[in-house]
């Protein structure tokens, strides 16, 4: 028997479609495409380009392309996302140690990049028949991919040997309104909400009704409000007086050098600040060279230079502990020599170190490289990575340590920093080079994370002086001898972003592993009940 639509009951009418009911996957070569195109964006969100809006659109794209995707595919397109970004943003590592480097970071970080698109991959089949409605499609989604992303990202931060935290979303932000943010919430809770924004963008995207559209967009503008929020209030306690120097020592640790060059380039510079007042004095990282703490002529030259500008000194050298070598730190003091010594506490593996080098050698040697990394630094947990130096506790970060989140905390929280000084060498990666910019980038944010002035000096640039608030006070010109002086502010404000950061990394990642599993938990539910 037939049965037929009564006119007037509406019977055997289908249904009007949910107001929130989305277009169906990306078919598979706009997928690839989306990917693909993602990856290139993405480098342009960041220094030397600093479009920092287009991090937003990238991540969306990215996001989109693993909607509907196997685990395999979610695996390819996200590795593919993460090596079209990583080629172009840290082709850098190229200057001195040519492609095969370049390529083999590019490569684990995009691994991570896979791993982390087969779980926003699960996020969106799980998540989304189980998010009906507009809160849900347009809050709890997006609130699950953004915290899944974070998961991944902090994930390849920190694991292993440290991981390679370049290259994260909050990075674009230095010179964006959002970056205030990091004062709340750290460099991981901005990144977490860039990529809930993104994840948002993506849903308008897929939502295609007039008044679903209307609303997601008020939606998205109210999210920008409340992102761009001012920056964290900080109490200015006093200010100290400090000089900087580059040398325009182009000699660094790959490149030839002549030894004690490097010393004397940064004496000379430091000649233009001769009959200035000024309360510190900071040099950058290897300026001192090796062993400067146990050189006879390197220790009085050094004490020279504090005797006649009346002011100590903190400069970068390598140490030695019997048969442990140090990325050191020195405070020097006129007539005492060096007084203290910070121990770099995040050296970088397969650049300061070789981990499991009994692996790993042999590799390195057959490919010709063995020979960039003939010595291992050593790591001291104890060291302190601060001075109390001119009145002051002055945070220390040598180098890449900048990009260390824990780091930071610890020198703010346990040592009470009132200043940051963040001497590095980035004379490795050549002149013009995108990594002295994109690490000045990170240490604006971190001078306003932290709420605190940063003096980030190089031997050969990018250097500067960066206000509290991430803007620059000072800032010299790559590859040209020159010297800084400004009065600093000073300050013992904690910011949330330092308080809460750890807090917040951990909320963000454990919810989201566990909103993913809950998820899995119910859908492997539904089928069992299904096929019952």
């Amino acid at each position: 028997m037939t049965l037929r639509s009564n006119p007037i009951s509406g019977a055997g009418i289908q249904p009007r479609a949910r107001r929130t009911r989305a277009r169906g996957p990306l078919p598979s070569p706009y997928a690839w495409g989306a990917a693909i195109l993602a990856g290139a964006i993405l480098p342009f969100a960041f220094q030397p380009f600093d479009w920092w809006a287009l991090v937003v659109p990238g991540v969306a794209l990215a996001m989109l392309a693993l909607r509907g995707r196997s685990l395999g595919a979610s695996f390819a397109l996200g590795f593919t996302t993460g090596l079209v970004f990583f080629l172009v943003h840290i082709q850098w590592i190229t200057v001195y140690l040519g492609p095969v480097p370049l390529i083999a970071l590019t490569v684990w970080m995009a691994i991570w990049w896979g791993l982390g698109g087969m779980a926003i991959a699960l996020g969106w089949r799980w998540g989304e028949p189980r998010t009906p409605g507009p809160l849900g499609a347009f809050l709890l989604l997006p609130l699950l991919l953004g915290a899944l992303w974070t998961l991944r990202e902090s994930l390849s931060s920190s694991v292993p040997w440290g991981g390679f935290a370049w290259g994260r979303l909050a990075h674009s932000q230095a010179s964006s309104p959002l970056a205030d943010t990091t004062s709340w919430v750290g460099f991981s809770g901005l990144t977490f909400l860039l990529a809930v924004t993104s994840a948002l963008v993506a849903q308008l995207v897929l939502h295609h009704r007039t008044m679903l559209r209307r609303r997601l967009t008020i939606g998205a503008l109210a999210l920008i409000a409340l992102v761009a929020i001012p920056a964290f209030p900080v109490q200015q306690t006093g200010s100290i007086r400090v000089g900087a120097v580059q040398g325009d020592s182009e000699a660094g640790l790959l490149a030839p050098r002549i030894p004690g060059e490097i010393l004397q380039q940064h004496i000379d510079a430091t000649r233009e600040l001769s009959g200035e007042e000024l309360d510190l004095l900071v040099w950058p990282e290897n300026a001192g060279e090796f062993y400067a703490d146990e050189t006879a002529s390197t220790i009085a030259a050094l004490d020279r230079v504090t005797t006649e500008l009346g002011a100590p000194l903190v400069v970068g050298t390598v140490t030695r502990d019997g048969d442990d070598a140090y990325n050191a730190l020195l405070q020097v003091e006129a007539g005492e020599g060096a007084v203290a010594e910070y121990r770099k506490r995040h050296p970088v593996p397969f650049a300061e170190y070789l981990p499991q080098r009994e692996l790993f050698a042999p590799i390195l040697d057959a490919l010709g490289f063995l020979e960039l990394i003939p010595r291992d630094f050593s790591i001291d947990p104890s060291s302190a990575n601060a001075f109390d130096v001119a009145g002051t506790v002055a945070g220390l970060a040598i180098c890449f340590d900048i990009i260390d989140d824990y780091l930071a905390r610890e020198m703010v929280l346990e040592h009470g920093a009132e200043i940051i000084l963040a001497p590095t060498n980035n004379a490795d990666f050549g002149e013009g080079s995108a990594e002295n910019v994109q690490q000045l980038a990170i240490a604006q944010l971190r001078a306003v994370e932290a709420g605190r002035a940063v003096v980030n000096i190089s031997t050969v640039g990018t250097s500067a002086m960066v206000a509290p608030d991430g803007t620059m006070i000072d800032r010299l010109p790559q590859y040209a001898p020159g010297t800084m002086l400004e009065e600093l502010p000073l300050s013992t404000t904690v910011t949330p972003g330092i308080r809460l950061g750890a807090w917040i990394d951990w909320a963000l990642c454990l919810g989201g592993a566990l909103a993913l599993a809950g998820l899995g938990v119910v859908n492997a539910l539904e089928r069992r009940r299904a096929d019952a």
